[in-house]
Parts: structure tokens; sequence; C-alpha cells
């Protein structure tokens, strides 16, 4: 399942592309903080039109070059590193940037900007999916 995570209001540190809470298979590859080759499949994090944010056990350095496969498409996409930040498990959180905007990469569609789980359209849908589901379970009773 994913959500649309919290965003800003103000417009100086609103983001470029709206982050979604999901995890996507992939797979990183590149030169570790050795300049070491390494290769890690992982799941994203989070992800927008910009790139993702994903957990590797494999260190690397802010600005490193790697590439990011999808691992239900096999499409492959450069990126940069832009944001490390701490460390779960042995793995840390690392943020990605394409290195040119690529929302079709993920294969979803991103919700508008002002799209939050408490959005009235938001309540409007789920109320609505609830009501389908009752009328289909009363049909089946009868």
């Amino acid at each position: 399942m994913s959500q649309v995570a919290n965003t800003t209001t103000n417009p100086a540190v609103r983001r470029r592309s709206q982050r979604v809470l999901m995890q996507v298979g992939v797979l990183i590859r590149g030169n570790d903080a050795q300049g070491k080759p390494f290769e890690e499949k992982t799941d994203t994090l989070a992800i927008n039109a910009h790139g993702a944010l994903v957990a590797l056990k494999n260190r690397i350095t802010s600005g490193s070059n790697l590439k990011m496969k999808h691992n239900m498409t096999e499409e492959e996409q450069e990126c940069h590193v832009v944001f490390l930040g701490p460390v779960r498990d042995g793995k840390a959180e690392i943020g990605l940037e394409f290195s040119e905007p690529r929302p079709q990469f993920w294969r979803v569609a991103f919700p508008p900007e002002d799209w939050t789980p408490k959005h009235p359209d938001a309540r409007t849908a789920n109320r609505t999916r609830l009501v389908d589901k009752v009328e289909k379970a009363e049909k089946v009773e009868k």
C-alpha cells in the first residue's frame, strides 16, 4: 500500500514533485565509498518524479553517480546521491535523484500536489469504495 508523504505549504521548501511512500523493488549499482563496484537489491522507501529514497547496506558518498534498475520493468535510470540519512539495522537511508525527471519510471500516477489522505476527495473515494463493498456483500447474501 502506498501513502502520500506530508508536504509543507511553504513555497520556499515545497518539493518539486509529490513524494509517495511506496515499496518498489530496485537494483542499485555503482561504486561504493572505497571506489569498489557494488550491486545491491533493495526496495524504495519513497518515490517521486525526480528519484527515490532507498536503504542500502553499501556505504556510498554524497554526489556519487549510480544506476537504479526497476525490478519489474528492467528499465534502468542514471541517478546521483543527494541525501545521506540515518543508518537503521545496518542500512543507510539514501536519497537518489534522477539525472532528469522521469515520473513514468515508476509506472504510477502521482497525485496532485495538494492531495493528502485528509483531502475531502480522498474521504469521498474511500467512502464510495466502502459503500460499494457493503452493497456487493448484501447482494451475495440475498
